[in-house]
């Protein structure tokens, strides 16, 4: 995570983008593209009612675990920053580009649960196509939104060994995903065998344990920017990423699958909606209270737990 974010600063300032763009477009796909390809393969490969099963929880949990844990891991960063008086109990970002993300998240992934209901293949192509022109149009804005550039990087930790180029920053952009990645499988691999031992369902692994594991290891780059004082990179990589995950995967769940959402998965929908529309009426408020919107998702991630061991 370090590598990454480190190398992200250093491609944003070399392509004199803007930190939003950084934030929320480059950082965000960069980390959401690895889970996003999980429910693919298990749509188009694993061809029984299991592979689209998985394919749709994979598609929900993801900006379910980004409203209910990855925000509230922000909020905590800054408390414990706070306590060991390393910055100031409050959130520095940019408003506009933040209330954007946020906005496009919600539309997108109301549009995907109000489907539902709609039987009819034509109306389902429809949504997906709408999502998809709706992704390009939110990359559209963040281009040309009023945004701070980025802070000149000179520290590229590849450029130990060579001089720093862009060429080189990409090279350790894409080690870095790749070790973020490897590492998530073996955490995947090891709470597995975990919960066979001690007995736990694979139920709760399946929709608790493991999109902790696939989620939150790339979303420490949020903590990293956080605990820096770089509230906007941080901020962006999570809602930015709920931006690609309620428009680009769920396109490809609503054309492969039958979309049929019911039970857990949809209370799981609601609890995204829910936590997403808090953290954005919490960015109306003064600073120093936006950490605590940002940490409320994180109720609803307990009573999502009630219930899943409750329906057991």
């Amino acid at each position: 995570a370090e590598l990454f974010t480190n190398s992200v600063e250093f491609v944003g300032d070399a392509l004199d983008l803007s930190k939003n763009f950084t934030g929320s477009i480059l950082a965000a796909v960069g980390t959401a593209l690895p889970e996003s390809i999980l429910p693919v393969i298990a749509i188009l490969f694993f061809h029984d009612n299991n592979g689209k099963d998985i394919g749709i929880g994979a598609i929900l949990g993801a900006p379910f675990m980004l409203s209910t844990l990855a925000f509230p891991l922000i909020g905590l960063t800054i408390f414990t920053a706070y306590l060991l008086k390393k910055r100031k109990f409050e959130i520095d970002i940019e408003e506009e580009g933040f209330r954007r993300d946020m906005i496009f998240f919600l539309l997108s992934y109301a549009i995907a649960l109000l489907i539902v209901p709609l039987e009819k293949d034509e109306y389902k192509v429809f949504t997906a196509l709408f999502l998809l022109l709706v992704y390009g149009f939110y990359v559209f804005l963040t281009i040309k939104g009023e945004s701070e550039e980025m802070e000149e990087v000179h520290d590229l930790y590849f450029g130990k060994f060579m001089k720093p180029n862009l060429a080189l920053a990409i090279i350790q952009l894409i080690s870095s995903l790749i070790i973020m990645i490897l590492g998530a499988h073996f955490f995947v691999h090891g709470i597995e065998k975990i919960s066979v031992y001690i007995g736990l369902p694979p139920l709760v692994f399946s929709l608790l344990l493991a999109p902790i594991a696939t989620e939150l290891p790339e979303k420490i780059n949020s903590v990293l920017w956080t605990w820096k004082g770089k509230d906007t990179l941080a901020v962006g990589n999570v809602s930015g990423a709920m931006v690609f995950q309620s428009t680009i995967p769920v396109s490809i769940g609503i054309i492969l699958t039958d979309w049929h959402i019911t039970g857990l998965g949809l209370a799981s929908g609601f609890f995204t909606l829910m936590a997403g529309t808090l953290v954005l009426l919490s960015s109306f408020t003064d600073k120093n209270k936006l950490p605590i919107g940002l940490s409320f998702g994180f109720i609803f991630y307990i009573i999502y737990l009630f219930l899943v061991l409750k329906n057991i």
